[in-house]
């Protein structure tokens, strides 16, 4: 049976043994009725379940089922939200749809309506596909993407999976077997020659899915090239595996090579940066969630930490406070607190930008200058990250006051610039410009980016 939520106080923790390797088991939407606890629900519940896991990506592991949900406090605890599909997901219309034709039996009836629903989920949202992947003699180049001057992005083919998934993530269309919408490198050797003929590019984020799912001899061919070149200062690895499977850095087969690999580019005189993805306080309780930090932490990588706010999952200042609070405590640097994208279960996750600030500013008080390294709320939006700073009244106007964190050009970085209040905008372009101005000072710029692209 799975244990009501595993948590061991901070101050408290023993020193336990986690050498001992553990079976990684994983549950996909074909074995959704294989999961134990779920036979506790009633049967309309796990019916609709079945409908939003066909349409949007759904995987969750043994442990995350066992060691981080609150089976007592379903459907309200955080990490079930987090990883099992729930109705309110998908638009009324669009669960109406295909629940009528999962009823219905006739296959390609389900298949014609998914991709229906799925297409009208905005699957690659600020650009991602049209702007943001580079072009070499015409020709687009899979698997990477070069939105920001100094940073480029690495899809390795074989981490575009992950542990277990996130019901909000923005990069579901990854993972429903679409190759038209996946984004993998398919030649190792692309990286490398890309980066040479930009000097531009000093870091390199490695992403996914999730880059940790691989083997560590797969990831060493990929990170090796790169601390050979000079120009790269900073190796970064997005990854969620501290949370979904920290086993990976604990006990897996291959752990201590993947703490060797890490050590190795630390050596090498590169920074290597554990771009650690937290979405609440609950992930860090676990006895082996901590080890898997402190022995991350040993190889002189840092552990930076990042996630959206979530409406149901941890829309309110107290539960930030801890998260940042904890991740202080345990050698993690609070990162980003991001907008939940404008696609997939958008409807269901997203908070107001007004109430976003609010929480992140109600979360800041309760915290010591060492924690407010946090910066948000931030919205990766397609001209740019661009951050919430508050909500002020200037000349008799209430307004958003706004800045780029990146742009893509970098003249836009730190730029303040004015919207007019809404209280229902949850994204950029829900915001007008304030003071009577016609556009944002960046959107006729941004306008011929996209002519030349």
């Amino acid at each position: 049976m799975p244990k009501t939520n595993t948590v061991i106080p901070l101050h408290q923790s023993a020193q336990p043994q986690f050498d001992e390797p553990r079976r990684f088991k994983v549950y996909t939407a074909r074995q959704l009725d294989k999961i134990e606890p779920l036979s506790r629900l009633d049967e309309e519940t796990r019916f609709a379940m079945e409908v939003v896991a066909s349409v949007l990506p759904f995987r969750v592991n043994e442990y995350v089922i066992n060691e981080l949900i609150n089976w007592d406090k379903v459907p309200n605890d955080p990490i079930y939200q987090l990883t099992f599909p729930q109705k309110g997901m998908l638009a009324p219309e669009h669960f109406d749809k295909v629940a009528t034709a999962m009823r219905g039996g006739d296959k390609a009836e389900i298949k014609a309506v998914i991709a229906e629903v799925r297409e009208a989920l905005n699957p690659h949202p600020a650009g991602q596909m049209e702007h943001n992947m580079p072009e070499v003699d015409g020709e687009k180049i899979d698997g990477i993407q070069h939105k920001y001057n100094e940073t480029v992005l690495f899809f390795p083919s074989q981490g575009q999976v992950c542990h277990s998934y996130c019901t909000f993530c923005f990069r579901w269309a990854q993972f429903i077997g679409d190759n038209d919408l996946k984004i993998a490198a398919k030649e190792a050797g692309q990286l490398k020659k890309y980066i040479q003929a930009h000097p531009e590019i000093t870091d390199v984020l490695i992403t996914g899915g999730d880059p940790l799912v691989m083997k560590t001899k797969n990831l060493r061919a990929h990170i090796e090239p790169l601390m050979e070149l000079e120009q790269v200062r900073t190796i970064r690895i997005g990854s969620k595996a501290l949370t979904f499977w920290p086993q990976r850095v604990v006990s897996d087969d291959d752990a201590e090579d993947l703490l060797e690999l890490f050590r190795e580019v630390q050596a090498s005189g590169k920074h290597l940066a554990l771009m650690a993805h937290y979405n609440h306080w609950q992930e860090l309780e676990t006895e082996i969630a901590r080890e898997a930090v402190r022995r991350v932490r040993a190889t002189g990588a840092v552990i930076r930490a990042q996630g959206p706010l979530l409406a149901n999952i941890n829309d309110n200042a107290d539960d930030w406070a801890r998260l940042w609070q904890t991740q202080v405590e345990l050698g993690i640097v609070p990162y980003y607190m991001f907008v939940e994208r404008d696609t997939g279960a958008r409807h269901y996750f997203e908070v107001p930008l007004a109430k976003a600030w609010k929480i992140y500013r109600d979360a800041m008080k309760q915290v010591s200058g060492i924690a407010r390294t946090a910066r948000g709320p931030s919205m990766s939006s397609h001209p740019g990250k661009v951050e919430i700073q508050g909500v002020t009244e200037i000349n008799g106007e209430k307004v958003f006051a706004l800045r780029f964190i990146q742009g893509r050009n970098h003249d836009w970085v730190q730029r303040p610039f004015f919207a007019k209040y809404n209280e229902d905008a949850t994204w950029l372009n829900h915001l007008e410009p304030a003071f009577g101005e016609d556009k944002f000072f960046f959107e006729d710029e941004l306008a011929l980016m996209e002519k030349t692209d």
